[in-house]
């Protein structure tokens, strides 16, 4: 499938239980160009292994500098709130210190993320970032 605002690739992941009240379904897409989050059609529903013994999806094809595990989709969930820093800043703090806890340097992450063609100013974002957490 792709995504339904650019055209674009999508990763399709499952959300666990303790990140779900920031995602926008249990199983969530994320978009492989303008890294928007959306519900995961069906169709979209992650396949592979990885998906399924608990090491969670591949976003290599998102991104090389996403991490895996829970720390992954909590970033994954994160970029997605993005587009509206000011209306989503409590869940991606949230999901920064999730992503944290699960081994993650998020402020590393957002450094090394090539976001060129997403759906936010990556730039003014990460500066935002730094300021809010």
């Amino acid at each position: 499938m792709s995504c339904p605002h650019c055209d674009a690739a999508v990763v399709a992941f499952a959300v666990p239980p303790a990140l779900r009240e920031h995602a926008p379904a249990p199983t969530t897409a994320i978009c492989t160009r303008c890294l928007r989050t959306y519900p995961a059609s069906d169709a979209d529903a992650p396949t592979d292994e990885r998906a399924t013994d608990g090491s969670g999806p591949d976003f290599s094809a998102v991104d090389p500098a996403f991490p895996a595990g829970e720390a992954g989709i909590a970033l994954a969930l994160a970029c997605g709130q993005l587009e509206s820093l000011a209306l989503n800043r409590a869940s991606i703090e949230a999901l920064v210190a999730h992503a944290e806890r699960s081994g993650a340097d998020a402020f590393a992450f957002f450094e090394r993320l090539d976001a060129a063609d997403a759906a936010f100013d990556l730039e003014r974002r990460r500066s935002a970032l730094l300021d809010l957490l």
